[in-house]
């Protein structure tokens, strides 16, 4: 196993280029683990509070299998608090493996990974517009990154942190709120681009404004600037979350992998 990725890594994950469009990311960056045989296996570990990916072939031999196990577990990755993302059938092989070793393997969330080829517009128009984020709402955005990832239980950091990542969401323009009719920004979005994809993600509604369609129509436009950008959009969801899942299939969005997120316990 190698310790950096090449041409070789990108071919391979252009086969789920939507379902691990995070690890295609992350593995251009610093990272405190990055292993791959350029060939069946990517494991890659960017930083604490963030997951680990793993990457398999589906329908990988159990060869495969077992040698991601095992390099996991000897990085220390086998354990409680840390959380791996994994095709269901290599979590499947895990669970197994790890209750060999006197230890439980727990699924955290289950994720879909849908693309959008074609954005279709939402059936009810909701009150207000789109605002692109900028320097002047940068306390309100911090607030929005706070209350997403608390609500989400996501990369969990301290103030600063979420002030740090909104600060960096300003400056890069991709960004935006929902502002309704009355002035009050109710929802907020972002995109982010790797090569020829861009990855819609930070959804968040404020909880007395939820289920009047903001989110819905954030999405769309923000779908439609990444389209238009000439990007192809894709977001994950939490496949156990049906109404959410429901809506992003309405403006046009088409599954195209599944994911769970799994740790481990004594």
């Amino acid at each position: 196993m190698e310790g950096f990725a090449d041409e070789r890594d990108y071919r391979l994950l252009e086969r789920d280029r939507c379902t691990f469009f995070v690890l295609r990311r992350v593995i251009d960056g610093e990272c405190k683990l990055l292993l791959t045989d350029h060939e069946s296996l990517i494991i890659c570990y960017s930083s604490e509070p963030h997951p680990v990916w793993i990457w398999t072939a589906d329908k990988a031999p159990d060869g495969i299998k077992e040698r991601a196990y095992r390099l996991a577990s000897e990085h220390s990755l086998i354990r409680e608090g840390m959380y791996l993302n994994v095709k269901y059938e290599l979590a499947e092989y895990f669970a197994e493996r790890a209750a060999k070793d006197g230890k439980r393997m727990l699924t955290a969330k289950n994720m879909f990974a849908y693309e959008c080829p074609a954005p279709v517009p939402p059936s009810v128009r909701a009150d207000g517009d789109i605002l692109r984020c900028t320097d002047k709402d940068l306390d309100e955005l911090t607030e929005f990154t706070k209350m997403f990832h608390e609500e989400t239980g996501v990369d969990i950091v301290d103030d600063a942190g979420y002030r740090a990542s909104a600060a960096s969401s300003v400056a890069d323009g991709k960004t935006f709120f929902w502002q309704n009719g009355e002035g009050k920004n109710v929802a907020c979005c972002n995109y982010r681009p790797v090569e020829t994809m861009a990855s819609i993600g930070r959804v968040y509604t404020r909880p007395e404004f939820r289920r009047r369609y903001y989110a819905s129509n954030l999405v769309y436009r923000v779908t439609v600037i990444a389209k238009e950008a000439g990007f192809v959009p894709m977001l994950y969801t939490d496949a156990d979350y049906a109404a959410s899942n429901a809506c992003y299939e309405k403006i046009g969005y088409e599954l195209r992998g599944k994911l769970c997120s799994v740790t481990f316990g004594g």
